[in-house]
This record gives structure tokens, sequence and C-alpha cells, in this order.
């Protein structure tokens, strides 16, 4: 008879926390991709690399808090450092992208790692910290938190005919309609920048929002070669809707798309969406991701015709300074100023407005 074997705490490796930036940030790179990309579903927004993606395109200092037990990666949480003159200092995980926060295989890691992010905070004194979480962590430190919003994300069929059968007899019929207007489709990586860009741009203004620079997405499609990539409808040689996809491993995500507001009538959204949904069903993917939206809202109901399902949006903050209001657009103090921004000349905004939307977690 074998005698039953235990295994002595001395045997488990203890956890270690490293803080890494710069040169170490680089070394352990590869490492941290593994960890992320270890799933079979992992969107391309959980990617280590956007920290690269965030210094280049946005001016943010990166960080990567890591935990281990021996030599195996346990934990990791990316974080951004964003600095205005305009709006102070913030740690932020991560900017631009709906989703981030802290991974962990057990709350042991978890825990030191939120400890961790704290502390950085602290170091840092930025205003706060922020962790975009789908679920919450029961973390004390991270006593306030955002549920306003949710993700919107469609299961998909193995193929675009059947993707087609899947959406209702209305959706379909607002497609034909945008066919009907001779639009051409292009798909590309940096010979569409431009084309993508200014649409994007203007459908910002519109909205009174400063714009993301074009720089972001520049080093969006360097450091994805594979996985990112633009979609352009042209009326003629006109760009008039344009959306950026990032293929992860079995999700799409579409973080940015616009249409010109005077194409409305041509349902040219509709036939745009519809090409970034066959355009996933091509690859095989077997969800689409529509971003956040507030329920019940424009943007909500949008994305529920094409029968994208709600999952929640824990956004989990560290507050040292000031409330997490002050960076709503929906704050009182801001409605003047996005009035004024959407009376301002495209041109103008599109030089002025990455300058500010840099320093906006």
């Amino acid at each position: 008879m074998t005698a039953l074997q235990t295994v002595s705490p001395l045997t488990v490796s203890p956890l270690t926390v490293q803080l890494l930036s710069g040169a170490n940030l680089a070394a352990r790179m590869p490492s941290l991709e593994d960890y992320i990309t270890r799933e079979p579903r992992v969107p391309l927004s959980r990617h280590p690399k956007w920290l690269m993606v965030l210094q280049e395109g946005m001016g943010h200092s990166p960080f990567a808090i890591e935990a281990k037990r021996g030599d195996k990666t346990v934990g990791l949480v990316c974080l951004s450092h964003v600095r205005s003159l305009l709006f102070g200092r913030y740690l932020v995980s991560m900017p631009y992208l709906n989703t981030g926060g802290i991974l962990a295989d057990d709350g042991v890691a978890e825990t030191a790692l939120a400890k961790r992010a704290v502390s950085l905070a602290d170091e840092l004194r930025v205003r706060y910290l922020e962790l975009r979480h789908e679920q919450p962590l029961q973390q004390p430190t991270l006593s306030h938190r955002r549920t306003d919003k949710v993700h919107m994300r469609l299961e998909l069929p193995t193929t675009g005919a059947a993707l087609w059968e899947q959406i209702t007899a209305k959706v379909r019929n607002q497609i034909r309609k945008g066919q009907k207007h001779g639009f051409t489709v292009h798909w590309g990586r940096e010979e569409l920048l431009d084309d993508f860009f200014a649409v994007f741009s203007h459908n910002m203004r519109d909205l009174g929002t400063p714009t993301f620079g074009r720089r972001l997405f520049a080093a969006i499609i360097k450091h994805f070669p594979g996985d990112a990539e633009f979609c352009v409808l042209r009326d003629a040689e006109r760009p008039i809707a344009s959306a950026l996809l990032l293929h992860g491993k079995g999700v799409t995500e579409v973080p940015s798309a616009s249409s010109l507001k005077s194409y409305n009538s041509t349902c040219a959204n509709m036939l745009l969406y519809w090409q970034l949904l066959e355009r996933t069903a091509e690859r095989r993917q077997r969800a689409f991701d529509f971003g956040r939206s507030s329920e019940g809202s424009s943007t909500f109901k949008f994305k529920k015709q094409w029968g994208a399902k709600a999952f929640p949006a824990e956004w989990q903050y560290y507050l040292r300074d000031g409330t997490m209001s002050d960076m709503r657009k929906d704050n009182p103090k801001y409605q003047r100023m996005i009035a004024i921004w959407r009376r301002l000349p495209v041109g103008l905004t599109r030089r002025i407005g990455p300058l500010i939307s840099r320093g906006i977690p």
C-alpha cells in the first residue's frame, strides 16, 4: 500500500511582487504576454504591449506589477501614469481601453498586486488609481467604484451567412439600404490611417470631445501588425465611415468607430458595422465586443439591435484627491466647454484635441 504524500508549506515558493518599468519591463514582456494569452479567449485590449502603445501614442509612462511564485507568473496589472497640466495626474489600467485592472491566479496574489498598485499611486502622488475591472475585487483600499456602464458583446456563429440569418429583418433592411448607395469598402493598415482619422476626428468634434491623436492609432497599427486593422467606407473618394478593429484570441473589439452625421440617412453606419461583424466571423472569432454603453442610451440600443448582450463593467478606485466625477463628461462644469468645442473648426480640434485628450484618463 502506497503511503499518502503531503506537501509541506516549505515546498511552496513564496510570493514576490516586482514593479517593472523601463528596461526591466521590456525584458519581462515575453513572459507577461505568455501569462495574459494562456486562456482560450483573450481580448487584444488585455495585451501588455498596450503599455508601449500608450507611451508612444499619448506620452503615458508605463508600469507593470508582476506577482510570481518562483519563476512562475501568478498575477499582473498594467498601469499607465497619465499626467496633465490641466487635470493633474492619474494611474490607470488602461487608458483608451474599456478593460484593464488586476489579473491573478488567487486571492493572495490579487491582494498583493492591489496593495502595490495603491502604494505606487501614493509614490506618484496621483489624484486616483483607476482599475477597469469587469468583476469587483474585494479589496478594502479600492473603496470607490463606477458601475454606470455595461459591456455590449455578441456571440458569433461560424460563418458570415449564418450571422446574416441571425440578425433581425429590420437590421438586414438597413444594411441593404446602405448597400444601395454604392459605397466602397476598404480594409488596410497604415495606408488607411488618414482616411480613418479624417472621419474619427470629425465625429469627435461633433460630440464635443477632444480627439485622440493620430499618433495613438499609428502606434496601435505598429505594435499589433497582424491583429489591428482599419475599415473605411468611401463615397467616391470621400471617406464617410471608419473603424478600428482589434482581433484578440477568440474575440474582436471595436474601440473606435465613426460615421459622418451628414450620411445618417444613408445607413452608412449600419453598413460599416455589418462589414466589421462579417470580417470577424470570417476570422473564426467567437465573439464581437461593441464596447461600453450606458444602459438605455442610444448607443446601447444601437448595439442591442445587433443581438449584443450586456455584461457588467466594474471600475474600481483608490481615491487620493478630489472626486471621481471630476473627469466625467457629464459633469455640469464641462457642459459649456463641450458646447464651445462643437462649434470649433475641425482642423483646429485636430491640432489641439490630442494635447488635451492625452491628459484625460
